[in-house]
């Protein structure tokens, strides 16, 4: 049996706990903890990429990282594996030109912000990654090309490239701080085009 944990529901980035299927298996037992990278950012705002930068910065690895949460000027909370917390207090003092400190919090600490959802329609012609997610995202289907060719989108957390790729129901975009489109049921018109339902998450 496995469990997988982030720290909180909809975590992004989870670790996998296994375990024979007799023995009891919870959440408790995924390892990982809660860091605050504290700094005042009023005057320099870093983003999720400059903490995570900072962060990697210090010669950890991507896969002992898990969400962070950007709070604006006061800084941030990570979730890391817990062997990385005292490294970190130590080797992480700056992200940008702000001076940080860094130390442990408990998970219940994060401050997890619920995301909004929206509903909607869309009909479409085909089910090409580019047409679904611009109804969605509500951009021109061009500023979307733009965003696949540059990387920032991801179906199922996997990187995609193809504008052309075909999606189905079921399926999660993710555009790089502009949220996340769940695919939800497709239905075939008369018309022969594409009814999708679509969930959009702020």
């Amino acid at each position: 049996q496995l469990v997988a944990w982030g720290g909180y529901p909809q975590a992004e980035r989870q670790k996998i706990a296994i375990a024979r299927s007799e023995l009891p298996l919870d959440q408790s037992q995924v390892s990982l903890v809660a860091v605050e990278i504290a700094g005042n950012f009023l005057f320099d705002t870093a983003s999720h990429r400059d903490f995570l930068g900072a962060m990697l910065g210090t010669g950890i690895v991507r896969e002992k990282t898990g969400d962070i949460i950007v709070l604006g000027e006061r800084g941030a909370q990570a979730i890391v594996a817990p062997e990385l917390v005292e490294f970190l207090s130590i080797s992480l003092k700056q992200v940008r030109s702000v001076p940080v400190k860094t130390q442990q919090i408990e998970v219940t600490e994060l401050k997890v912000r619920e995301p909004k959802k929206k509903e909607l329609t869309t009909v479409e012609a085909s089910l090409r990654l580019d047409a679904i997610a611009s109804a969605g995202f509500g951009m021109s289907r061009s500023k979307m090309v733009d965003f696949i060719d540059a990387g920032d989108v991801r179906v199922n957390w996997k990187e995609v490239t193809q504008a052309s790729s075909q999606v189905k129901s079921g399926d999660l975009i993710a555009i790089r701080s502009k949220g996340r489109l769940e695919v939800g049921e497709i239905a075939v018109t008369k018309k022969d085009r594409y009814r999708v339902q679509l969930t959009r998450y702020i």
